[in-house]
């Protein structure tokens, strides 16, 4: 969406807030011998009590109120009674609602516990890659570009990137244009953020995978050669200027 009204960017700044709010709950929440579906439905009881309802339910018919990966899992994630939480893993919150008519989404990946595994780096540098690519987006920079910076900086780190998955536009419903917010550089795309439009960003940082494949469960992505990932996601609106980053309140800076 482009935000053209003072009742756009409040709707905006609503829904923005209170996923943020649900994903950094969660994890605050996130305790070891708990399972995915029991983290899953805190979350979800908090949209409820927030009046939001949860994006990937109401899209996708997604089994869960929001993506829950862990360990070798990519990406979305199903919540399940099976899957139970252990000190050291490498987990993946997504929290994605809409509200009122307008969505938000965002995300974060973190060790829960002590770093048994050695994947603080893997999340380190997935936080601040998004971080310098976010501030370097404003109105007129090419998509293309900022998807070459990402991946860049993931090799500096000695990391690959997740290439088919992508960040998007967002606002009047979950995916909107631009679909195609990739994390590494394409040369035939040659579309450019705009001045006041609401996108979501985020990084699909790998330590050997570069492709996520659907796995049995028809919803958890996991890469085509092993390894992990971590991601991070904010919503944003573009400016002239340093973008405003919506979902700020999640904290996945901390």
């Amino acid at each position: 969406m482009s935000i053209t009204t003072e009742a756009e960017l409040a709707g905006m700044r609503k829904i923005s807030k209170c996923v943020a709010l649900v994903l950094k709950a969660m994890r605050e929440h996130c305790k070891p011998g708990m399972t995915t579906l029991e983290l899953d439905e805190f979350g979800g009881n908090i949209l409820t009590e927030m009046g939001a309802k949860s994006a990937p339910k109401l899209t996708y018919g997604f089994p869960g109120y929001t993506c829950i990966s862990v360990n070798n899992a990519v990406a979305h994630g199903m919540p399940s009674a099976d899957v139970v939480l252990q000190d050291g893993d490498l987990i993946n919150i997504d929290v994605s609602a809409e509200l009122n008519g307008f969505w938000g989404d965002n995300g974060g990946s973190f060790v829960l516990g002590e770093d048994q595994n050695d994947h603080q780096k893997l999340v380190e540098a997935s936080k601040e890659i998004l971080k310098l690519a976010i501030s370097q987006i404003r109105g007129g920079v090419k998509i293309a570009d900022i998807g070459k910076l990402i991946e860049t900086q993931a090799a500096k780190r000695g990391f690959t990137v997740i290439k088919n998955l992508a960040g998007h536009g967002i606002g009047y419903s979950l995916h909107e244009e631009p679909h195609d917010i990739l994390n590494c550089y394409d040369r035939f795309n040659t579309t450019r953020f705009r001045k006041n439009s609401v996108v979501a960003i985020e990084t699909f940082i790998s330590t050997k995978s570069t492709i996520a494949n659907t796995s049995d469960d028809n919803w958890t992505l996991v890469g085509n050669k092993g390894g992990y990932v971590a991601q991070h996601e904010h919503t944003i609106m573009v400016t002239s200027a340093e973008p405003v980053i919506l979902t700020e309140a999640n904290g996945i800076w901390d």
